[in-house]
């Protein structure tokens, strides 16, 4: 084998190692939620409904959520991997609810008021990622 050849297969195992070792850091918790659904609209949201808590724009067809502020103590902050149960695919913590929710998350919904309506309230199951070296923060 050439040089080159050479070099990149190295290059691919260090690259595939760090992957796995980033993977490893972490572990999935489960937690029961109450689910809501909500919109970018300034009557569900304030003045700037495409502004997230953290200063994230938010774009209809965005998989993300808003977590109710009880439950940033557990490690669901800025950015965390979440799974809902019934719902394909990972969704990112990009939003916080009003002071007064507890227990909950809304799943952004973008524009479409209808669909937000239709999905009610729900009670599920959410899996979400904690960096393994963090769980002595967290009570739970």
């Amino acid at each position: 084998m050439n040089n080159s050849l050479w070099v990149c297969l190295f290059l691919i195992t260090i690259l595939i190692g760090s992957c796995k070792g980033n993977r490893d850091q972490y572990i999935w918790k489960s937690l029961k939620v109450n689910v809501f659904a909500y919109n970018s609209h300034i009557s569900q949201t304030d003045s700037l409904p495409n502004l997230a808590a953290w200063g994230d724009t938010l774009r209809p067809g965005m998989k993300c959520i808003a977590v109710s502020q009880d439950l940033l103590a557990l490690g669901l902050g800025h950015n965390t991997v979440i799974k809902i149960q019934g719902l394909n695919g990972i969704y990112l913590v990009k939003d916080k609810m009003h002071p007064s929710k507890r227990n909950s998350i809304d799943i952004y919904m973008g524009n479409d008021i209808k669909a937000a309506r239709a999905w009610g309230r729900q009670r599920l199951t959410i899996e979400y990622q904690v960096k393994k070296d963090s769980l002595m923060n967290y009570s739970k």
